[in-house]
């Protein structure tokens, strides 16, 4: 499951989340901002046998990548994964060429130290067009084989793509998807956050993050989304929960273990 979603709890007490969600029964985790607590996230994993196969963390932006690369290292991180390019720079096409080249340099970059390295989505990538063709299709178009994916379910869902149908046309390059459910309705589609942060957002954005559900729970097709990506890892996440968020990675847990044929669970 991805750490965001427990941010508050950990801010208090990271030894005692981490340990909340290895009891819960997850056996890995995705950690976000991992570089600058990663001694901190290195003692936990230790004292919990929890695993983090991927992790977020700003790199496209980064001046100096070498901590990142270190840090997933010293963590067991194989995939990092940048989680946000902020909408204002997924207007043009020009926009999507230069984000494109950064990824494919960071790309070689990792793969140098034997890491992977990837992107995560938001809705704006789907619902920004040029000449008719989303921002996420030109980006992708122009990876190099060896950049991976990782595909957030529910945002591209609310970005308006058949978010099944993208999976499957992306095959194998998706290394993970986010698995998360709630409201795809009314405005969602077209609210966006502030370009300077995801979570500076206008009221229905944050309506948007508030009714996120459990896995099943909300007008997300789950199933389908899980039955075309069987080789990617399920990463449960929730960007805010209305109720104790630490039941809700429970449900989405429980949910997964009954109803995830295509792969296994837990992750």
């Amino acid at each position: 499951m991805q750490l965001y979603s427990l941010r508050d709890a950990i801010a208090e007490d990271l030894d005692k989340a981490i340990a909340r969600v290895r009891e819960i029964g997850y056996e890995n985790v995705e950690p976000y901002a991992f570089v600058e607590r990663a001694a901190d996230l290195e003692k936990a994993f230790a004292a919990t046998g929890l695993q983090a196969p991927s992790g977020h963390v700003a790199v496209i932006d980064a001046d100096d990548t070498a901590p990142i690369w270190d840090a997933a290292e010293r963590l067991g991180i194989q995939t990092v994964i940048d989680p946000f390019i902020p909408t204002d720079r997924w207007q043009t096409a020009d926009d999507v060429a230069k984000i494109a080249e950064r990824v494919n340099e960071l790309t070689a970059e990792a793969s140098a130290r034997g890491l992977q390295f990837g992107y995560h989505n938001h809705q704006w990538e789907f619902t920004n067009k040029v000449d008719g063709r989303t921002v996420y299709d030109l980006f992708v178009d122009q990876l190099s084989p060896e950049t991976v994916l990782e595909v957030d379910t529910f945002w591209a869902t609310v970005g308006g793509a058949d978010a099944p149908a993208v999976l499957k046309a992306l095959g194998d390059r998706v290394v993970a998807i986010h698995v998360k459910d709630g409201k795809v309705d009314g405005d969602i589609l077209t609210a966006l956050p502030s370009s300077e942060s995801a979570l500076v957002v206008p009221e229905a954005l944050q309506r948007a993050f508030e009714n996120q559900t459990p896995a099943g729970q909300g007008d997300v097709d789950v199933r389908s989304i899980l039955a075309a990506a069987p080789q990617a890892i399920r990463v449960v996440e929730f960007d805010a929960y209305s109720g104790d968020v630490f039941q809700g990675i429970t449900e989405s847990l429980a949910w997964l273990k009954d109803h995830d044929l295509s792969a296994e669970s837990g992750k």
